[in-house]
């Protein structure tokens, strides 16, 4: 037991280095090929996302989800996951290099054409990588992970930023995301002990199949929701909007996504060893959402707070469109890491049936919301991802809640704490913003100055149990890496 804790938080706390590493650099190169490149370029890569991340997902085919569950994953299972990833990822990249004149076609926008055929190059890259990223992710080996991202993400933000700068325009993103993978993958291969064999087991791929089938549905649909706003308002909408849209979401998925990612690829592998134990399980479990929901208020409440200054401080006027579509959008991304905290039980219990039930569901519910914003405009579409994130809850947390004897009542009593604390501060760091007469930069600085003395000094003083369990949990890391903790 104090093996896999152990072994968890460090994981938690090393997920949390990478993708701080990986998006940060991100976040740090976006901001200033944002002041390079215009909206209507980011426009245009933002029209080819859904293609290129529906086609990852169907690489993917959910078998490293099956991967990372399966216990007793022997040397076959990998390997056979690595061949069929491989083979399928050339047959996707195939349709949609076909499929490009089409996509150029839709959007009305000849030079998508190009784009995508070169874009879609990353989908084999990927491929050859899958298996080992799986691997360390069932060891919960993220500090490898950690060193891979920092590298890859410095290089090729860097060659981008130059790129831009001569005046590669939208070729510089595309050179970002192909050179970050390449580089990835020949880590990933030169940093992971494991190398795949020449072996295809039938029956593998069936037991694994029959599991990663319904999760890889599961994610289309996911992937199909999350993206389809990017084909509504790149048809709808001028390339310059959708623009706006995607420069706000990178914001909002700066805290949001990454802090789901982190949890989910942490609590999953740690949380299916558990399986088996209902008391144990449930007992991480709570701990898991308390305090992710602490930090997620926190950083997506107080990020709509501070957006005006924010977006008009790190990129400039010329975006001062998208600060709105950020409010809102924070909205939506709190409760992000929640919706992964839930389904993740559904899949440590084995239940990909009922994951791939909700997901159906789910998405029906958000279709008449996406044909309304059509009519209405982007802010109606994005208030309408608000109601559908709400919705999405209750469906997550009522069935996972049954699986552990954790209902939706206790769920929703042990995080609005947290919540009415961000609510609270990001009220107070917004008006603050609006009634100082300084310039953006300034403002920023004592919006985040002013929010970060309310949250600690009212968790300090009322000990709030998530705020005690993060600080108990990092100063418990901090001993272990002093007393030589490897």
């Amino acid at each position: 037991m104090n093996s896999l804790k152990q072994k968890t938080v460090s994981g938690l706390l090393w997920s949390i280095i990478d993708n701080l590493a990986k998006y940060g650099l991100q976040f740090i190169v976006g901001i200033i090929l944002a002041r390079l490149l215009s909206p209507t370029e980011f426009g245009l890569v933002g029209m080819i996302t859904i293609f290129i991340s529906i086609s990852n997902s169907l690489v993917d085919s959910g078998f490293s989800q099956a991967l990372i569950r399966k216990n007793n994953a022997e040397a076959k299972d990998f390997s056979t996951v690595f061949i069929f990833n491989l083979a399928f990822s050339i047959i996707v990249f195939c349709l949609l290099f076909l499929s490009a004149n089409a996509i150029g076609s839709f959007f009305e926008q000849p030079k998508l054409v190009l784009l995508v055929r070169v874009f879609a190059i990353n989908i084999i890259i990927n491929a050859f990588a899958l298996v080992q990223r799986t691997k360390l992710t069932k060891d919960l080996d993220f500090k490898t992970q950690t060193k891979i991202s920092l590298l890859s993400g410095s290089i090729s933000g860097l060659l981008a930023i130059v790129l831009a700068y001569n005046g590669a325009g939208v070729w510089s993103l595309v050179a970002k995301t192909t050179i970050f993978n390449i580089l990835t993958v020949l880590l990933l291969w030169y940093l992971s002990k494991w190398k795949p064999q020449l072996v295809f087991s039938s029956q593998s791929f069936k037991e694994l199949f029959s599991f990663g089938s319904k999760m890889v549905a599961a994610g289309l649909l996911d992937t199909l929701y999350r993206n389809v706003y990017y084909v509504v308002i790149g048809k709808y909408f001028t390339p310059a909007e959708l623009g706006f849209y995607t420069r706000a979401e990178q914001f909002n998925n700066l805290p949001s996504s990454n802090l789901t990612t982190v949890i989910q690829r942490v609590s999953y592998p740690a949380l299916s060893q558990l399986q088996d134990d209902k008391v144990r399980l449930k007992q991480g479990y709570k701990k898991v959402i308390t305090s992710t929901m602490f930090v997620s208020f926190i950083s997506m409440l107080g990020m709509a707070a501070i957006a005006e200054p924010m977006i008009l401080t790190l990129i400039g006027e010329k975006w001062e469109q998208s600060i709105a579509y950020l409010q809102l959008l924070c909205f939506v991304g709190m409760l992000y890491p929640l919706h992964g905290i839930n389904l993740n039980m559904l899949k440590v219990q084995g239940r990909s049936d009922l994951f791939l039930k909700l997901e159906i569901i789910k998405k029906l519910i958000a279709i008449p919301t996406i044909v309304i914003g059509i009519f209405w405009g982007i802010k109606i579409i994005i208030i309408g991802m608000i109601v559908n994130s709400i919705i999405a809850y209750f469906l997550n947390s009522y069935w996972s809640g049954k699986l552990i004897n954790y209902s939706m009542r206790e769920q929703i009593l042990d995080i609005t704490p947290s919540f009415l604390l961000a609510i609270i501060m990001a009220i107070i760091v917004y008006f603050i913003g609006s009634l100082l007469p300084f310039s953006n930069f300034y403002i920023l600085i004592i919006q985040i100055i002013t929010g970060g003395i309310i949250v600690f000094s009212f968790c300090e003083l009322t000990k709030m149990n998530a705020y005690i369990y993060i600080k108990d949990t990092v100063k418990s890391k901090l001993k272990n890496s002093r007393n030589g903790e490897r």
